[in-house]
């Protein structure tokens, strides 16, 4: 008999090792919280988990295929596979206890065969597991989560608790969906209890929230990538005078609310309390100064000149208004970011604002031939709203920048 050589052992023993250490620390379960797309999304963000794979479990007797699944015929059919997500984390990192946890506080599990809008057999509640281990521990958190839903007037837990058969991996287009689309939404049927009350989302004061006009952003608890892509676009640079605030779906006491609040973000424009528009889902730039042109101009000469390339009248009261201020600068009457300097202001006996440039990277030019005229037009490079256009006869040879009056907001320099 040949015997392996010492080295052969050593190095037989430390590739056990690593294959051991890479492993034995990893575990998997498969949840099911309605529709998958924002769970995986919402798991993946957990500290631990290594991966996040949406997919289909718990039928029978039908092809497990979205195109499938989705049929009518299959809709309140109880062998219908459940749309679930194979979480993987590193027990090491992140426990299953908490894990459990998250799921349940980002969905509504009373909620028999639907998660808010979606209906059917395959938005049910259910947690497969693979072990007695996992089972004991799900139903040890499901009956803890019972006795703060109860608190909260909430009814029975609908979730499903059972040792999982097979986990089938959806088609390509379903992974990283949110990664993959995105100008969407993220759903959020959460139900606002939470297992640790200090994660509990703080009571508010609505009461400046009724006053005037307002617009609030809906966020959930848990982590969402449109609402993350929102701030990033839009909301970190916004600096208009209609005041923005966000909130969580249960902290809107005392506000008229029409549209539903299931979908993270969802941009609310409110007068006095009560919702004059509102969106679900993400909103690029331009949609959104777009609706907040309508909700703050209305129809008046601004909203025209903003949005449809008006041109103001000449010495319009807003041109007798800004032409002589004392030292300061002229924002964009809807992101409320910089565009001109006094300091830069001449008067050019036009009748409209002149300047001899734009504050740095403030303002985005572009090609104007209509009414059969070369010329450049002025937009606001944060709201993309029309400003005027630029000439070549400022003084001193400098431009001459021709700016409608009505699209800017004044604002004095401090000390001046």
């Amino acid at each position: 008999m040949n015997h392996p050589q010492p080295s052969t052992l050593v190095t037989q023993k430390a590739d056990l090792k690593d294959d051991m250490s890479a492993t034995k620390h990893l575990d998997s379960i498969v949840l099911g919280a309605g529709c998958f797309w924002g769970a995986e999304k919402r798991y993946a963000a957990i500290p631990g988990v290594v991966d996040a794979v949406s997919g289909y479990a718990d039928g029978e007797g039908i092809e497990p295929q979205y195109r499938e699944i989705i049929k009518s015929k299959y809709r309140l059919d109880p062998n219908n596979y459940a749309e679930v997500v194979k979480v993987t984390f590193n027990r090491n990192k992140v426990s299953l206890e908490a894990i459990l946890k998250n799921y349940y506080e980002g969905h509504d599990p009373t909620q028999v065969n639907r998660q808010g809008n979606d209906i059917g057999t395959q938005y049910r509640s259910t947690i497969l597991t693979n072990s007695t281990e996992q089972q004991d521990i799900a139903q040890r958190i499901t009956a803890e989560y019972q006795v703060l839903l109860s608190e909260a007037d909430y009814g029975k837990i609908a979730t499903i608790i059972k040792p999982l058969d097979t986990f089938h991996p959806a088609e390509e287009y379903h992974q990283d969906y949110l990664v993959k689309n995105p100008n969407g939404y993220c759903p959020d049927h959460s139900t606002g209890v939470v297992f640790n009350e200090k994660d509990k989302a703080p009571e508010v004061d609505n009461t400046a929230l009724q006053q005037g006009k307002q617009i609030v952003v809906i966020e959930p608890q848990s982590y969402c990538p449109y609402c993350e892509k929102f701030k990033e676009n839009v909301t970190n640079d916004y600096q208009g005078t209609i005041p923005l605030t966000w909130r969580h779906g249960s902290q809107l006491d005392g506000l008229d609310v029409k549209t539903e609040t299931w979908a993270t973000p969802t941009i609310l424009f409110l007068e006095n309390g009560k919702e004059v528009f509102g969106h679900q889902g993400y909103l690029t730039p331009e949609e959104f100064y777009a609706v907040l042109g309508k909700f703050k101009l209305g129809d008046t000469e601004a909203y025209k000149v903003a949005f449809q390339q008006g041109t103001d009248s000449r010495f319009c009261k807003e041109y007798d208004i800004f032409k002589d201020t004392p030292p300061g600068v002229f924002i964009d009457k809807l992101s409320g970011q910089p565009l001109f300097d006094t300091q830069d202001r001449f008067n050019s006996k036009t009748g409209w604002l002149s300047f001899t440039k734009a504050v740095d990277g403030s303002v985005t030019y572009h090609e104007d031939n209509a009414f059969g005229l070369e010329r450049t037009e002025i937009r606001s490079k944060s709201s993309g709203i029309h400003l005027g256009h630029v000439f070549d006869d400022g003084p001193n040879g400098q431009p001459r920048y021709c700016i409608n009056a009505t699209v800017l907001e004044f604002v004095p320099r401090e000390n001046s």
